[in-house]
């Protein structure tokens, strides 16, 4: 069966800091390398009533008809113009100074950050959207309640990519090396199918594809008493993987396959360290299909502690 990639279109949404600014900067390099594939980028900054009542500390925003003063009117109007078209006017150079050639285009909204989001990237069809780990609050870990933690929950349709700490400022190869966790779930393939595509188009920079499937320790003798050989099948679920990889005509030499015995977060948090990925490419759910895969086990795991690579949740549609 061919792959079917979408064609990419990512919506980057930014709110001026310093994080923020290193996802525009990872989506420039990724832009680049894309090249004619990316049919463009949208820049999105929303405007949020906190942004105003702490900045119009006397104006009672219970009142809607506020919406409509003159005062009201004119001081967003100056916010735009002094801080969120300067912003976006800088990331747009900044994804043009990494080599980013698509179509960009510049939007504002005005709402809850993660529903505007999630909003505009349907009504968009948008395939991805980029997002830093933490915005302007450097205290609130991203993953506990953050506008990020929502829209990995609410964009169903997209994938997702939340860039980390550390990102190879390198246009030519700034996505060298991939993991995939891999379960045999029709979700693990789905992200197995987006490293594909991503290896598609970085052809020659990509270094090494690194298919991980990790055992679970405890789930083991469970499965010899199913008369399941469970690193036969791990093998199975390990060459499905790669011949995804192979009908997409991406070197084997590059493709490697690991089996670990263990606690599975674990397991991957060890590889992560030890090889130094750019990106983990994870299925938005796991085998226990009826369990959202960002909720819980696993991939809440490695995003809590895994700070330095990318980690993208792929969309399941």
């Amino acid at each position: 069966m061919k792959l079917k990639c979408p064609i990419p279109r990512i919506l980057l949404p930014i709110d001026g800091s310093e994080h923020s600014k290193r996802a525009v900067e990872f989506a420039g390099y990724l832009g680049s390398a894309l090249g004619k594939s990316l049919t463009g980028i949208a820049l999105l900054r929303i405007i949020t009533g906190r942004y105003m009542s702490r900045n119009i500390p006397f104006v009672d925003f219970r009142a809607e008809i506020l919406k409509l003063s003159d005062a009201f009117t004119k001081f967003k109007e100056r916010h735009i113009e002094e801080n969120i078209k300067p912003s976006l006017d800088e990331s747009e150079k900044i994804l043009r100074d990494t080599g980013t050639e698509a179509q960009i285009e510049k939007l504002i909204s005005e709402g809850d950050p993660s529903r505007e989001i999630v909003r505009i990237a349907n009504e968009g069809n948008f395939s991805t959207i980029i997002m830093a780990r933490r915005g302007l609050s450097e205290i609130v870990e991203f993953f506990l309640g953050s506008v990020t933690n929502k829209v990995v929950h609410g964009a169903s349709k997209q994938t997702v990519y939340i860039v980390g700490q550390k990102i190879l400022r390198d246009k030519e190869y700034s996505i060298q090396k991939i993991l995939i966790p891999v379960d045999g779930s029709i979700y693990s393939m789905k992200g197995v199918e987006e490293a594909a595509c991503l290896a598609v188009v970085l052809k020659e920079k990509i270094k090494k594809i690194t298919l991980l499937r990790v055992i679970n320790l405890a789930l083991y003798v469970e499965r010899i008493k199913e008369g399941i050989d469970p690193e036969l099948e791990a093998q199975r679920i390990l060459e499905d993987a790669k011949a995804i990889f192979l009908r997409a005509e991406v070197p084997e030499n590059c493709i490697e396959t690991k089996i670990r015995v263990g606690i599975p977060a674990e397991e991957i948090l060890k590889d992560i360290e030890a090889e130094e990925y750019n990106i983990i490419v994870m299925g938005r759910k796991g085998r226990t299909a009826i369990k959202d895969f960002v909720l819980g086990g696993v991939s809440t795991t490695v995003l809590h502690r895994c700070q330095n690579p990318t980690i993208a949740i792929v969309s399941i549609e």
